[in-house]
């Protein structure tokens, strides 16, 4: 790895819709605690990968940071980790 690449920074989310053409949005669920109260408390994000490797919802994907390719559009799929259960 040359000075100026870094090492792509990968997540895993649940596919929670795919009705874009190429995209699909991915929720990206994480565990911390509570500043104050200290219970363990679940927060998520949503984002909107680039997928050509035809993922449905429900689909368990690894995601990867990439160059921006639209307005709301910076990550890749990288694997389908699980299939969904029909």
């Amino acid at each position: 790895m040359s000075d100026n690449q870094k090492a792509a920074r990968t997540l895993e989310g649940r596919v929670i819709s795919n009705k874009m053409t190429n995209t699909v949005t991915v929720l990206i669920e994480r565990q911390v605690q509570h500043p104050l109260l200290g219970k363990i408390i679940r927060r998520s994000t949503k984002l909107h990968a680039h997928d050509e490797t035809g993922a449905n919802e429900g689909d368990v994907v690894r995601i990867a940071e990439c160059r921006p390719l639209s307005k709301t559009k910076h990550h890749r799929v990288v694997a389908i980790v699980t299939r969904a259960e029909v």
